[in-house]
C-alpha cells in the first residue's frame, strides 16, 4: 500500500454521494468537484465516453447498454480503476452514483488504499418520497443542450421550450409517475446494505434528513471555518475538518 503523503490542504480522497433518483446528488457532486478542482465521476458518463471512443471496454459495454441491461461489475470496476489512475485524479475526485453495492464498495476501498488516498467520505442524501415525486415527475430536459427544468419548481419562461436555446423540453420515460415508485423501491432495496456498510466503518459522516432537499443545505456551510456541525459518525459537537460537512448545524 502506498504511504499517505498527500497535501493536507487538498481533497486527496474520494467523496461518495449516495441518494435516490431526484435527491440532487448529481448537482451537489458537481458543485463540490468544482470547488476543489477535482473530477466529478459518473459511471454513466464514463461508460458513454468509452463507447464513443470505441475503447475495448466500450466495445464490450455497448451491446449490453443497448439492450438496457446493467453493465456487469467486471467492466464497471475495470473502468473505475482506469479512471482514477489518470493524473487529474491525483488530488481526489467525487463519485456520483458509485458504488451501488457492498461488493463494489469493498473493491473501491482496497483500490483507494493501494493508491494512498485518505479514507473516503460518504454523503447519504436521505430525502422523503413526498419531496422526490414532484421533483421527478416535474423534471423536463432540453433535447438540444440538456438544460434541466422542473415544471413545479423551476419552469421555463415558455411552456415546453428551453430558455437558453429554444430546444424542446421532454420528460424522460423513467420520470413517469407509474415508473418512479418501482425505481425508488429498487433503489432502497439495493442501497440499504451499502448505507449500513459505510455506517459500520464510520465513513458515513453526513446526512440530509428526510424532507430536506439537497439544494436546501445552506451555501454558507461551504466555509468550514464559519460554521459548527454535529458529525454523524462521531456524534459530537466540533468544528468540522472534513472536506464535506452536511452534518447538523448548531
Amino acid at each position: 500500500m502506498a504511504p499517505d503523503t498527500r497535501h493536507p490542504d487538498k481533497l486527496d480522497r474520494a467523496v461518495i454521494f449516495l441518494g435516490p433518483p431526484g435527491s440532487g446528488k448529481g448537482t451537489q457532486a458537481k458543485e463540490l468537484a468544482r470547488k476543489y478542482g477535482v473530477p466529478h465521476l459518473s459511471t454513466g458518463d464514463m461508460l458513454r465516453e468509452h463507447v464513443g471512443k470505441g475503447t475495448p471496454l466500450g466495445v464490450k459495454a455497448k451491446p449490453i447498454m443497448e439492450r438496457g441491461d446493467l453493465v456487469p461489475d467486471s467492466l464497471v470496476l475495470q473502468m473505475i480503476r482506469e479512471r482514477i489512475e489518470r493524473p487529474d485524479c491525483s488530488h481526489g475526485f467525487v463519485f456520483d452514483g458509485f458504488p451501488r453495492t457492498v461488493a463494489q464498495a469493498k473493491y473501491l476501498g482496497e483500490l483507494l488504499k493501494h493508491h494512498g488516498y485518505k479514507r473516503p467520505f460518504v454523503i447519504h442524501l436521505a430525502i422523503d418520497t413526498s419531496v422526490l415525486l414532484p421533483r421527478l415527475t416535474g423534471r423536463r430536459t432540453c433535447k438540444v443542450g440538456g438544460e434541466i427544468y422542473n415544471i413545479y419548481e423551476r419552469p421555463p419562461k415558455v411552456e415546453g421550450v428551453c430558455d437558453a436555446d429554444g430546444g424542446e423540453l421532454v420528460q424522460r420515460p423513467d420520470d413517469r409517475e407509474d415508473v418512479i415508485g418501482p425505481r425508488l423501491r429498487a433503489y432502497e432495496k439495493q442501497t440499504a446494505p451499502l448505507v449500513a456498510y459505510y455506517g459500520r466503518l464510520g465513513l458515513r459522516g453526513a446526512l440530509v434528513g428526510p424532507g430536506r432537499a439537497a439544494e436546501a443545505v445552506p451555501q454558507g456551510s461551504w466555509n468550514r471555518e464559519r460554521w459548527r456541525f454535529t458529525c454523524e459518525a462521531r456524534k459530537s459537537w466540533k468544528r468540522c475538518t472534513a472536506p464535506v460537512f452536511w452534518c447538523t448545524k448548531s
